[in-house]
């Protein structure tokens, strides 16, 4: 995902640490404690039902909502 902030959702998996029940921020590089999920649809690819999901700390959550704002990608979040 060239051209995109260094802080944008990695393609790690949603759980880290030594807590596999802990989830984890999905900016890039961030291995805080999530407490928001932030669910949004791109309409050009997926179908109106579909909601996908990132899950932020509290550090990234208005990074990665502007971010996906941006693009009218963003439907909501909502606190873990």
């Amino acid at each position: 995902m060239s051209g995109l902030p260094d802080n944008q959702p990695s393609e790690q998996a949603t759980h880290g640490g030594t807590d596999p029940e802990q989830p984890i921020c999905s900016a890039k590089g961030c291995q805080q404690p999530a407490r928001w999920t932030l669910l949004w649809n791109n309409p050009k690819i997926h179908t109106p039902d579909r909601e996908k999901s990132w899950l932020a700390c509290d550090e990234h959550r208005d990074h990665l909502a502007d971010f996906l704002g941006r693009r009218g990608f963003l439907r909501r979040y909502e606190a873990l």
